[in-house]
């Protein structure tokens, strides 16, 4: 009697947890299908450096204007490091004009090409000075008069590539700051500016923002890679050859990246207004201090600092100085000009987009730094850091550190690499309506 009671008891033990366990998936499958294609509309912004050095921004747009019919995109602004403009916008909604025909057949709610090129703006062309902000452009008074307008809902500005256009709208606007909410494709991007962030940082710590510098890998890192969800033979499948888009997409690169695209994915399936719940755009945790490493002098490979922080030089010109001094930074394939100061100083931001050793060196023609050399060891967070959340930084989330979570030496990117059958599967689907109109629209 007393086994057949164990044997009960141990029997509702497991049907308890069985039952809790799929309870939980469930609940987890229904926060990730939240999101646009829920029925939710999210107000979108978009900075890109579309036609710049990676030609992965052409795939993200491309993957923008299949859903946005479930976007209320009000803005597209190019904000590139290098040589792309507002032209390369405009050129792949050129594409999405021919495919408008057979898209606006399966949604009434896809934008007219007209109506998208009305909102798309140029914005800053240079890496911001020191002081994080230079002038205000077209797309960053389009961002602030977009984050204006007599709407309840928030803003989401995805930020692609340099975050300049948004430092420079916080500068001039300080009042839109409750209505942004951010996610920003750091990393690389960051490396690129880290002024511009930087006095974000210091100056709009209240800002809400996801900041994502190894998260969003796990679009094209990780995965089912195998057969038809292989980076290249997605390509070959399911983009090329399907509609003006589709052909332009593999025209770029005939391989899966689209780096930017988890921003996107993060308002398509998920719950944007939580980052630490799942979804497609990833899963994050709230961000501690912001890594930052000043030195007055100059580092060696000895020195260490966190990987995607800020490095600050502050170095002495010395006495016998030039009358306009002139300094750079060179560390792997950068230049960076140095900001002399008023105190006989001159100051160097570095931002280290992997953890490595970086060496460097300085040329000038101040004589007391010209060839001078030195280094950083840029290392990763320690996996308990995101314990200590900083006070100041209430709405500023980032890569969560645990190595569960890691693809390879990439944090977090595993939060998005779980949904890739997910999320290139519906991917797949969208693009066939580049290809044909639907069935229904043309049986009417």
């Amino acid at each position: 009697m007393l086994d057949q009671f164990n044997v009960v008891t141990r029997l509702a033990v497991f049907l308890f947890i069985f039952a809790a366990a799929t309870d939980g998936l469930a609940q987890e499958a229904s926060r990730a299908a939240d999101g646009a294609l829920a029925g939710k509309r999210y107000r979108v912004v978009v900075s890109t450096d579309i036609g710049g050095t990676d030609p992965d921004d052409f795939q993200s747009m491309v993957h923008l204007l299949v859903y946005s019919d479930v976007l209320d995109i009000e803005g597209l602004i190019s904000s590139p490091f290098g040589p792309g403009r507002k032209q390369d916008i405009l050129d792949v909604l050129d594409c999405y004009d021919r495919d408008y025909t057979n898209l606006k057949t399966y949604s009434h709610q896809y934008p007219t090409p007209d109506a998208l090129r009305a909102i798309t703006k140029q914005g800053e062309t240079e890496i911001a000075p020191h002081i994080g902000v230079r002038a205000s452009t077209e797309g960053s008074r389009w961002l602030v008069e977009c984050a204006r307008r007599d709407d309840p809902r928030p803003l989401h500005v995805l930020v692609w590539g340099g975050i300049e256009d948004l430092a420079q709208a916080l500068h001039d606007a300080p009042d839109i700051l409750p209505k942004l909410r951010v996610y920003y494709i750091g990393g690389p991007n960051k490396k690129w500016g880290p002024n511009a962030y930087q006095y974000i940082a210091d100056h709009h710590s209240d800002l809400w923002i996801i900041e994502a510098n190894s998260t969003y890998r796990g679009w094209f890192t990780g995965g089912d890679q195998s057969g038809n969800w292989g980076n290249k033979e997605f390509v070959r499948q399911h983009i090329a050859g399907h509609g003006a888009l589709g052909d332009f997409f593999n025209s770029k690169m005939n391989s899966i990246k689209m780096g930017d695209t988890p921003s996107v994915g993060w308002l398509l399936s998920g719950k944007p207004e939580d980052p630490s719940q799942p979804g497609w755009g990833g899963q994050f945790v709230r961000a501690w201090t912001r890594p930052y490493s000043r030195f007055d002098r100059l580092t060696t490979p000895d020195d260490k600092m966190e990987v995607f922080g800020v490095l600050e030089l502050v170095l002495p010109l010395g006495s016998n100085r030039p009358e306009k001094p002139e300094t750079q930074l060179m560390v792997e394939n950068q230049v960076i000009p140095g900001h002399v100061s008023d105190n006989g100083t001159v100051k160097f931001r570095f931002c280290p987009k992997a953890a490595k050793t970086y060496p460097f060196s300085i040329r000038s023609n101040v004589v007391a730094l010209d060839g001078k050399t030195g280094g950083i060891k840029s290392v990763a967070p320690a996996a308990d850091i995101a314990l200590h959340p900083s006070p100041t930084l209430s709405h500023w989330w980032t890569d969560d550190p645990a190595p569960q979570f890691a693809e390879r030496e990439h944090h977090g990117a595993k939060t998005v690499s779980r949904w890739r059958e997910d999320f290139l599967g519906d991917f797949a689907k969208r693009m066939l309506r580049c290809k044909t109109p639907s069935i229904t629209e043309t049986k009417r």
